[in-house]
């Protein structure tokens, strides 16, 4: 752990912008791989008559660690700039990117956007700054990459920026905060030194960009503990064990809780962080503990744990604001999709199209429709099919972002409003 302010970093973009050799380089540049890791994937990429390689082979071999379900040493996503500490957060590629970015498994801070210089925006860069908008992410900066390929024209570089800079403004990203960079992940261009390539670009080189970013926020340790609860497990010895990220709050050994929507709840009796006990827990930590008295049945995935009293919320009813990503027809009241919040799954009922948004103003452009589509935002009323833990997003930011998926994709985001309770 360093002692320099943390932020979670997300790199986001189309599939093969490039995402993954940025990252590798990034890693290589800041020392975060070590040197003998980077030989012999030199050794190996020139052997194979493809020297230079040696940065996708980095994340290539992560890749294929986590396709074979070995963990990845953490240190592998880490690294440290003169300014901050990063964690790189879902690496590059990962399906359940977009589904673990609402549902707050990782939230970024930050985010750098990975736009191909020879490809300009496609429809998953579409997607990804639309959700990092809706998910608050602070700044973006936007590589410009692959500028190799396209003999470092300033003209293709331009032309990349005005076409994301459209897109910025379509989802009202305030786009005075996103810094352009051309960059080559290949070839190192603009990343840790400037390049001779681009003398035409006299701004940020990436590492200078991240290193410009603005500190991230002080953990809400202060907002009440919510744990929403991952997985339930049974330990000989211990009993009923728990297993959860804390979101806000703390938990300590003694604490009096409650697991809502299950309604049981007890004395927490061990708080344990990577298989030691530890005294007392806070936001972003992975915690197992054990609580008096709850059983294994009683209480699973989807739960949240919160103080005795002031349990989590629990919604008979909630109002949000949602933003269609897309839908292949119209959503109408009466509409059914399952809802993705914090660890929970839940089938939830469109009960009502209460307001249809102008998504460039986010003025009221007309009331109760008939449906909405894609690209539109409004705020609906939800009913849950069965107990959901939900809170406002302005009192708890952290609980208060879905995603709602059918027909196995993503079809639209969203934060809760008001929680209308059971």
């Amino acid at each position: 752990m360093s002692d320099k302010p943390h932020q979670n970093l997300a790199i986001i973009g189309h599939v093969d912008h490039g995402k993954s050799t940025l990252v590798g380089r990034l890693l290589f540049e800041t020392g975060s791989v070590p040197e003998h890791v980077i030989e012999q994937h030199r050794e190996e990429a020139e052997e194979k008559g493809k020297g230079g390689f040696e940065f996708a082979y980095v994340m290539d071999n992560l890749a294929e660690e986590r396709e074979r379900g070995v963990t990845i040493d953490i240190a592998h996503q880490e690294f440290d700039t003169d300014e901050f500490y990063f964690t790189i957060v879902d690496c590059p590629g990962h399906r359940d990117f977009v589904k673990n970015m609402i549902t707050g498994a990782s939230q970024a801070d930050n985010a750098v956007l990975v736009v191909a210089a020879d490809d300009g925006v496609a429809p998953q860069t579409r997607e990804h700054v639309f959700l990092a908008r809706t998910l608050g992410i602070g700044e973006l900066i936007i590589a410009v990459n692959k500028m190799d390929v396209v003999d470092y024209s300033e003209d293709k570089y331009k032309d990349v920026k005005e076409q994301v800079n459209k897109l910025l403004k379509q989802v009202r990203f305030n786009s005075d905060d996103a810094t352009y960079v051309p960059i080559s992940a290949f070839e190192g261009d603009n990343i840790a030194e400037r390049s001779d390539n681009t003398p035409w670009y006299d701004g940020d080189i990436l590492l200078e960009a991240l290193n410009n970013l603005p500190a991230p926020p002080q953990p809400p340790t202060d907002a009440p503990l919510r744990l929403p609860i991952q997985d339930v497990y049974t330990i000989s010895g211990i009993g009923t064990v728990p297993v959860g990220r804390i979101e806000t709050g703390t938990l300590n050994p003694g604490d009096n809780v409650s697991f809502q929507p299950s309604d049981v709840g007890g004395e927490v009796k061990t708080v344990e962080m990577h298989h030691e006990e530890v005294d007392q827990a806070g936001p972003g930590d992975n915690v197992g503990f054990n609580v008096r008295g709850v059983g294994k049945d009683d209480i699973r995935r989807g739960d949240v744990c919160g103080p005795a009293d002031d349990p989590p919320k629990v919604a008979e009813t909630f109002k949000a604001q949602v933003v269609v990503m897309q839908h292949p027809s119209v959503i109408t009241a009466g509409y059914t999709p399952v809802f993705h919040a914090h660890t929970a799954q839940v089938a939830c009922t469109i009960e009502s199209i209460d307001q249809k948004l102008d998504p460039a103003s986010g003025e009221v452009a007309e009331e109760n429709p008939d449906f909405i589509k894609s690209g539109d935002a409004a705020i609906v009323t939800v009913r849950p099919q069965k107990p959901l833990s939900i809170e406002p997003s302005s009192e708890i930011p952290e609980l208060g972002s879905f995603a709602v998926r059918d027909m196995g994709q993503t079809i639209a985001a969203g934060k809760v409003l008001e929680v209308n309770e059971r």
